[in-house]
């Protein structure tokens, strides 16, 4: 039997908020940062991480 995708409940947390948001991701910062963190420990066993786990917000740095 197939193992549960550990980072699935984020994943669908997210889903849901935007979608009863207007997808305005603004409102949903506190699920998206609950499927970072999932995504950072679990990584490599989750599924749902595969197109997440790179994207945080970048940080610019200015030479100044």
């Amino acid at each position: 039997m197939p193992q549960k995708d550990p980072c699935q409940k984020q994943a669908c947390a997210i889903q849901h908020c935007l979608q009863a948001n207007k997808y305005m991701e603004s409102m949903c910062e506190d699920v998206i940062r609950e499927m970072r963190r999932c995504c950072e420990a679990q990584a490599a066993k989750s599924i749902c991480c595969s197109g997440f786990k790179d994207s945080k917000p970048s940080q610019t740095k200015t030479n100044t």
